[in-house]
């Protein structure tokens, strides 16, 4: 599984991971700021933007797939930034590679397994009519009947693009993350990492609850909070300049 990527700056490596249905675009702004101090290397999982795709949706193969990564670009050691879905492909990799990772950050995303949320997101994705799509705007109108928040139609949407033979196609693999939602529900496991790890909660997100505190501090002992206010579950899209901060102060500490 040879995963997409972006490489800039230089310095000690960082990886950053997108979340569900997102691409490594998802960060840009804060990667090219991080990439002042350190060498960012901005990752498409596998099932997203331009990595392959694949019938196995598993943390513990999407862990596995970063270590693949990191051997052909000769990093033994690598600090780790990862949201929602990419916030526990990074817990995973730390809970099964400790000695490859120094410090981890995770954004608005708990190690414990979460209801399915996604179906209608995923009822619209499949009602967008890919045949007969016209433009953009067109598949707009599809998805907004169960997709209502514009701002989720268009992050959605970046993953629509024109084919070569002038029609449309999703860049996700969408029939593999619907068969393989459950592992994307599921929880990290493995052996504790006990390096210096930050949580990033938007403060107007569900996503990390009191009731997790227990469940976190039994995977990530050393772990930090920092709770971002006025923000939801993409805090690196509302409140970008402090995320950048937080992680920039936690790296550098």
């Amino acid at each position: 599984m040879k995963l997409h990527h972006q490489i800039q700056g230089q310095g000690k490596p960082l990886l950053i991971l997108h979340g569900l249905f997102g691409s490594l675009d998802n960060w840009g702004s804060q990667a090219k700021a991080l990439a002042q101090q350190f060498q960012v290397i901005s990752v498409d999982l596998r099932n997203h933007g331009r990595s392959p795709h694949s019938d196995e949706v598993s943390y513990a193969a999407m862990a596995q797939d970063l270590i693949e990564l990191m051997d052909s670009l000769h990093i033994a050691c690598a600090q780790i930034l990862g949201h929602s879905m990419g916030g526990k492909v990074a817990m995973q990799l730390a809970l099964n590679f400790p000695e490859r990772i120094d410090r981890l950050i995770v954004v608005d995303i708990a190690p414990v397994q979460y209801p399915h949320h996604h179906d209608d997101v995923f009822k619209g994705l499949f009602a967008v009519e890919l045949n007969t799509l016209k433009s953009r705007s067109d598949a707009e109108k599809q998805l907004a009947p169960l997709v209502e928040d514009p701002m989720v139609r268009a992050f959605l949407l970046r993953n629509l693009y024109r084919t070569d033979a002038g029609g449309f196609a999703w860049r996700i693999n969408l029939e593999g993350l619907h068969r393989g939602y459950a592992g994307i529900a599921a929880a990290p496991q493995g052996t504790p990492f006990d390096g210096p790890t930050l949580f990033i909660k938007g403060g107007n997100s569900d996503y990390i609850q009191p009731q997790h505190r227990d469940a976190l501090l039994a995977l990530f002992p050393n772990a930090g909070y920092k709770v971002i206010d006025g923000a939801g579950h993409w805090p690196q899209a509302e409140k970008p300049a402090l995320v950048t901060r937080l992680v920039q102060n936690f790296l550098q500490s």
